[in-house]
């Protein structure tokens, strides 16, 4: 019984021991920002240009 007591008083005290830290330390990771351009401005000069140009036309 005394060598059983031993055995598992040495088991937790070894288990124990090399049970590392607490927690992990956390890590973000980085943030990365794209830019963004808009479609929209490609499209809407020659679209306006197109409306001026029917609107000469069309006020001869």
């Amino acid at each position: 019984m005394k060598k059983l007591v031993l055995a598992a008083a040495f088991t937790a005290a070894a288990s124990t021991a090399f049970a590392g830290s607490v927690a992990d330390p956390v890590i973000e990771a980085p943030v990365v920002v794209e830019e963004a351009t808009s479609s929209s401005g490609s499209v809407a000069l020659p679209l306006i240009l197109l409306a001026v140009v029917v609107a000469a036309i069309a006020a001869n």
